[in-house]
């Protein structure tokens, strides 16, 4: 298990962890100043656990994951490339222009340095929940899908409707729905990141072999 890295201590020497993972996660961010995405890490959770027992993955570990996904929120924007150079995270040219999608990589360092998850998969499934990757495994798909569900921004997400008439289909037609929305979109994204681009391409021939 990893030695917790002394950037984080800022962020939890206030904390008493109970032990009780849940509540753990909540009073971290809300201590953090973090309450709405509490409250979304909870959501998630739940919806991972709903779409794990659909697909057969394992719910335990699926609402572990969406309680964890977006613990890094602690840090701002831009704040995150530091951190990361900190944490000896590689760094790609596309996070270093828009560090929002950094995220994901700093939860999985966090999950497993200040809530000791230790399960591979849960960690690889929270490193990759924002873009996705190639050859993602059904844990990843399961939280990929569940993010873009309980969607954190007001109203009603414009790729919503296809993704969950896809998941009628697999979870890899869901996931597929999400990444070719934002594919549609690439013109307007601030950076198109390799794991999203090298995903595209697996899910697009996997689906067309369905």
């Amino acid at each position: 298990m990893m030695m917790q890295h002394s950037i984080f201590r800022l962020l939890t020497d206030h904390i008493l962890f109970t032990g009780d993972l849940q509540q753990d996660i909540q009073s971290f961010l809300t201590a953090n100043q973090c309450e709405d995405i509490a409250k979304h890490c909870m959501e998630v959770g739940n919806e991972a656990k709903r779409i794990a027992l659909m697909f057969g993955a394992d719910p335990g570990s699926a609402e572990i994951a969406g309680w964890l996904h977006d613990i890094s929120a602690v840090y701002p924007n831009h704040e995150r490339i530091e951190v990361a150079k900190q944490l000896q995270i590689e760094i790609y040219p596309e996070e270093e222009i828009f560090p929002m999608i950094i995220h994901q990589r700093l939860s999985k360092v966090m999950a497993s340095e200040i809530f000791k998850i230790d399960d591979q998969e849960i960690l690889d499934a929270i490193g990759c929940h924002t873009t996705l990757r190639s050859d993602a495994t059904l844990l990843d798909q399961v939280l990929f899908v569940a993010d873009k569900i309980s969607w954190d921004q007001n109203g009603t997400p414009p790729y919503l409707e296809k993704l969950n008439c896809n998941l009628e289909v697999s979870l890899t037609h869901g996931a597929f729905a999400y990444v070719h929305f934002l594919w549609t979109q690439r013109e307007n994204l601030k950076v198109i990141h390799p794991w999203l681009r090298e995903a595209y391409e697996d899910l697009k021939g996997k689906v067309q072999l369905v």
